[in-house]
This record gives structure tokens, C-alpha cells and sequence, in this order.
């Protein structure tokens, strides 16, 4: 008596389920590098009420511009401040600004997309808005609206949260256009499936996607504006410690300490850096070609 080839004494290799996003992710050396450095601004972030020296905006004139020591790990600026205690405190302000402007711009950019695709009548109104507003760059509409209404986190992250908010729309719009026809959609309509249940239900999670990997680059580009805006002087509050303001302040005495430019710059490019990476390796590990030959 002969086995068959495909009976399970005949040693059968069994079906492998296919790897999951986290693995897919952290397969790769360096995606999971970029996840590594991002939880250490996370936690610099949080934990900067204890990881830092001294008050970030106490002033010193009579320690003004030292270099590393016991009591200044990283020196001090120009008005004496501690650069380490700084730089602690200003990864809060650029974490805060990335995070919430990618998260508003892909949850506004998300509702109008939906709309503008599946109602014919709002789409040609809202996307000729959207276009004029991409007409526009994003750094000089944000330093018009902060000149309008003053220098505060909260105006620099809705004056970077609203020139991301066309390009979401945009990515929303033309995933639902792609999808509003398909045979499943159709189906669900014929079965007399409310235009708002048909939405979340059949034509949202389409969007989620993509909307994940534009939303890292929302992230890194949040980040870089507002560090932009605060080295132009045009971002939060001076005395405010953030990366920018760090370097702004530190510009003027560059050849003197290349410190006070040099360390919260190579903070701010490493986290972009990571960011930008875990962005790529999101959109590969979303990807359903990718996926089947991880």
C-alpha cells in the first residue's frame, strides 16, 4: 500500500499563516531602530520633569555661555540657561506639535475626503477650496496666521495642522473614488444601506491605510515647521524651551559653542529621520504585494 502525497503521513508541510504587521515591522532592522529611538523621545518627553537639571527658563547672566560641567551637563546659552534641561523640555514641544497635527490634519483631511468622494455636488466645492489652499505654501501661510493671532502653541499647531489638511483631503478623495464602484459597494447600496453606515462601514476602513502612512509624514513635516518658524522667530514664544527657539538663540555664538545648535539639531534629525523610516516600512508592511513575499 502506497501513501499519498498530500495525506498527512506522507510528511505534508502545513500551511504557514502569513506575518503579522508588528512582525513585518520589526523584521526589519531598520524599522525597529527607528521604533527604538522613537520611544526615547517619548520618553524623554515624559519624563523630562525628572530627567532635567534645572529650571529651563531660570536665568543666570553670570553663568552665560559655559561650556559642559557638573552642574550644566551640556553648558549654557547666552542668558545662562541650562542647554540640557532645554533640550529635555523641547522635545515635549516638538512631539506635542508632531503628534497633534497629525492627528487633526488626517482626522479632519479623512471626514472632508469621505464626503467630497461620495457626493458628487460637494466634491467640485470642496476640492477647488483645497486647491487654493494648496496654492499657497505652507510655511507663509502659518507665519500669516501666527501674525494674526500671536505666538502660542496652540496657534502654531493649527497654523501647520491647516496647509496638511488639502493633502489629506486629496488622498481620502481618490481612495474613495477607486472603491465607490466596487461590486461590494454597489451590493450594499442595492440592499438599501444608509449612505452614512455605507461610509464607515464599506468605504472608511479602505482609507485607513494609507491615512496611517501619510500621517508619519505629517508627523516629520510638523515637526520641521515648527521648528522652522520658531528659528525665524515667527513660532511659539521665545522663552518657550523648543528645539528651534534652542537653536535661534544659539545661532548668533555657533563658532563660539557649536553646541547650542548642534544638540537639539541632531535630536530633531534623528527623530524625523526615524519617523520618515517607520513611514516606509508601514506603507511596505501595508502593502498587501510586499506582505507575501515577507
Amino acid at each position: 500500500m502506497t501513501l499519498s502525497a498530500t495525506s498527512p503521513e506522507a510528511g505534508a508541510v502545513p500551511a504557514t499563516a502569513p506575518p503579522t504587521l508588528a512582525r513585518r515591522l520589526i523584521n526589519g532592522r531598520p524599522a525597529a531602530i527607528a521604533v527604538l529611538i522613537l520611544l526615547c523621545m517619548a520618553l524623554l518627553a515624559v519624563l523630562a520633569p525628572w530627567l532635567h537639571t534645572m529650571d529651563p527658563m531660570q536665568l543666570d547672566p553670570a553663568q552665560r555661555l559655559k561650556g559642559i560641567s557638573a552642574a550644566h551637563w551640556l553648558g549654557t546659552d547666552a542668558y545662562g540657561r541650562d542647554v540640557y534641561s532645554r533640550v529635555v523640555y523641547g522635545a515635549r514641544v516638538s512631539l506635542v506639535v508632531g503628534l497633534g497635527a497629525a492627528l487633526a490634519s488626517v482626522a479632519l483631511g479623512l471626514a472632508i475626503g469621505v464626503l467630497a468622494g461620495y457626493f458628487r455636488w460637494i466634491d467640485a466645492v470642496v476640492m477647488r477650496i483645497m486647491d487654493g489652499m494648496m496654492a499657497i505654501p505652507g510655511v507663509l501661510l502659518a507665519i500669516a496666521l501666527i501674525a494674526l493671532s500671536g505666538a502660542s502653541l496652540a496657534t502654531v499647531l493649527a497654523a501647520i495642522t491647516i496647509p496638511e489638511i488639502p493633502r489629506v483631503v486629496r488622498l481620502v478623495r481618490g481612495v474613495i473614488l477607486s472603491v465607490r464602484y466596487e461590486p461590494y459597494v454597489e451590493a450594499a447600496l442595492s440592499l438599501g444601506t444608509r449612505p452614512a453606515r455605507l461610509m464607515l462601514r464599506h468605504l472608511v476602513p479602505n482609507t485607513l491605510a494609507p491615512l496611517v502612512v501619510q500621517g508619519t509624514y505629517v508627523f516629520a513635516s510638523a515637526m520641521i515647521t515648527e521648528s522652522i518658524l520658531s528659528f525665524l522667530g515667527a513660532g511659539v514664544p521665545p522663552e518657550v524651551a523648543s528645539w528651534g527657539n534652542i537653536m535661534a538663540d544659539g545661532r548668533s555664538y555657533f563658532q563660539l559653542i557649536p553646541g547650542l545648535v548642534l544638540y537639539p539639531g541632531v535630536l530633531l534629525s534623528l527623530t524625523v529621520l526615524s519617523v520618515n523610516i517607520l513611514g516606509d516600512a508601514m506603507r511596505d508592511a501595508l502593502d498587501p504585494r510586499m506582505a507575501r513575499r515577507m
